[in-house]
């Protein structure tokens, strides 16, 4: 029985979207005289709103037209509205806004597509330290999170000092290539005086059970805290999956007023860096072996809040700004 009402479930869902849902939309453009893409346009805002409706439009329609405007070059996007105007019988003339508003959203949705490629290309490169300019944004890092402590070798114990797990960082790479790198490079860049924030809690021991004199004198990578530069590539990571699951459409459509570049990606991987930080304060963990809970937990409370169409991750910073400004 239950799966004869699931068959009956799922031929009706099937009869709605071929048939009574084309039915509606003709119905609709009779009886407002506006095609589906008007009718998005002019009831939503810019934003995820309008973006996701317009891609969704796109990409479930028939017409072959429609369908490749979601694979078009950014510097074709112009000449790709025309097109669309034409095939709906448009006139620019008499609504000069649609084309506007068409082509916001529509660099919105292929700047995505370039982004996550150019996102993936970093991550697949892997740290060469035969590579001159891998070698000196390593050591920019160092710079950046120890101006006042010079280090002693390529291969050090030092490198714990900022959360690598080894003497030799180019291991912890492995996973998110050199995409990990440059976002530990924006934040210590970008908003510096909360990357040394977190850095030095990360080395605090936990509810201050021994004093300082006795702390440093342990060794760093045993801090019952986290590891900042291992976190930063976990995080990494967290942001990635965010990307390429299309859940950070939601936050990108509604801060980049038209194409997502990789500082809109950064600046995101910035802001959940602090609030990783947060999170894991009020979590309270016992130990660093809790860290994979911890941020599991941490990436479903992110999921959720970008189901929102209306989200921003961190509002706070203008969309055409290319600088993390200091939460």
């Amino acid at each position: 029985m239950k799966h004869f009402l699931r068959v009956v479930v799922q031929f009706l869902v099937f009869l709605y979207c071929k048939c009574l849902w084309r039915g509606l939309k003709f119905v609709s453009r009779k009886l407002t005289g506006r095609c589906e893409l008007q009718r998005i346009c002019y009831n939503n805002k810019h934003g995820a709103r309008r973006t996701l409706k317009i891609e969704s439009s796109l990409r479930y329609s028939k017409n072959e037209l429609l369908q490749s405007a979601l694979a078009v070059h950014p510097d074709k996007v112009e000449k790709t509205i025309d097109d669309i105007l034409a095939l709906k019988k448009i006139n620019p003339d008499t609504n000069p806004q649609l084309g506007v508003s068409l082509q916001a959203s529509l660099l919105q949705i292929v700047g995505y597509r370039d982004l996550l490629a150019e996102v993936d290309k970093l991550r697949r490169e892997p740290y060469d330290c035969e590579k001159t300019e891998h070698e000196e944004m390593l050591m920019k890092l160092w710079t950046e999170l120890r101006p006042d402590s010079p280090l002693s070798g390529r291969i050090s114990k030092q490198w714990c000092e900022i959360g690598f797990q080894g003497s030799d960082p180019k291991t912890d790479f492995r996973g998110m290539g050199l995409l990990g790198l440059h976002n530990l490079l924006y934040f210590a860049e970008h908003d510096k005086a909360t990357a040394l924030q977190m850095l030095h809690d990360s080395l605090q021991p936990k509810h201050n059970e021994v004093n300082n004199a006795e702390w440093e004198q342990k060794n760093l990578d045993k801090a019952i805290g986290y590891s900042f530069a291992i976190v930063g590539i976990n995080i990494t990571d967290l942001a990635y999956s965010l990307l390429v699951s299309s859940a950070l459409k939601t936050h990108l459509y509604n801060v980049a007023p038209e194409i997502p570049s990789l500082p809109h990606f950064q600046q995101t991987f910035c802001y959940l860096m602090q609030e990783f930080q947060r999170f894991w304060i009020a979590e309270d963990p016992g130990d660093i072996m809790e860290f994979n809970r911890v941020r599991a937990k941490f990436h479903r409370r992110i999921l959720r809040q970008l189901e929102n169409p209306d989200m921003a991750l961190c509002p706070h910073f203008a969309a055409s700004d290319l600088h993390l400004l200091n939460l």
